[in-house]
């Protein structure tokens, strides 16, 4: 398990909205790790119900100092099972009711709109991946992706080109399919 914190190094909070600061922290974890990394799926709860409900792992997570935390708090889950399409895998969730929202991160090729027109005919899945990571316009992206049970959504790309915090996009409708697969593991 590992928790995270909503401060940059200068101790500042990196955005005003409680789940875009836990966005842009879930993304600055994942580059941490660089490139090349599984998805990585992460449980976002109350920090301040946690340190009521849970004080210990509050502790052990280093959330007992209720001045320098942010309201939401990232927290790892175990690693998804390789080889699982991530549409069969989260259909597989439910979050106990003290779980706030959730967040994916996943590497994805991605090709501008104009190769769109290109793409040939009748390619399976497989064939089409291929078809992508050989194209020269393909760029890497990382995608970070939270919802709420609320119905908040926020999300964080950042191309592999230009890997750095200042070029980490974020906007609510990046990233739809994931956002609303996400947002399915909370209905019951």
């Amino acid at each position: 398990m590992l928790a995270m914190s909503n401060v940059s190094p200068s101790g500042t909070p990196m955005a005003a909205s409680p789940l875009t600061r836990a966005v842009l922290e879930i993304d600055e974890y994942a580059s941490g790790l660089g490139w090349d990394q599984p998805a990585r799926l992460f449980a976002l709860v109350d920090t301040a119900r946690l340190r009521t409900d849970e004080p210990e792992l509050a502790a052990q997570l280093g959330l007992d100092d209720a001045g320098s935390v942010a309201p939401l708090t990232p927290v790892e889950q175990d690693e998804i099972p390789s080889g699982t399409p991530l549409d069969e895998f989260l259909g597989t969730i439910a979050w106990p009711g003290a779980v706030a929202g959730c967040a994916m991160t996943v590497e994805r090729l991605m090709l501008p709109p104009s190769a769109e027109a290109s793409v040939p005919e009748g390619l399976d899945e497989a064939g089409l991946a291929s078809w992508v990571s050989a194209h020269p316009e393909r760029q890497e992206v990382r995608m970070t992706v939270a919802v709420l049970r609320d119905g908040a959504r926020e999300s964080a790309l950042r191309l592999r080109e230009k890997d750095s915090p200042n070029e980490v996009l974020t906007g609510s409708g990046l990233v739809p399919g994931l956002a609303e697969a996400l947002a399915a593991t909370f209905e019951s």
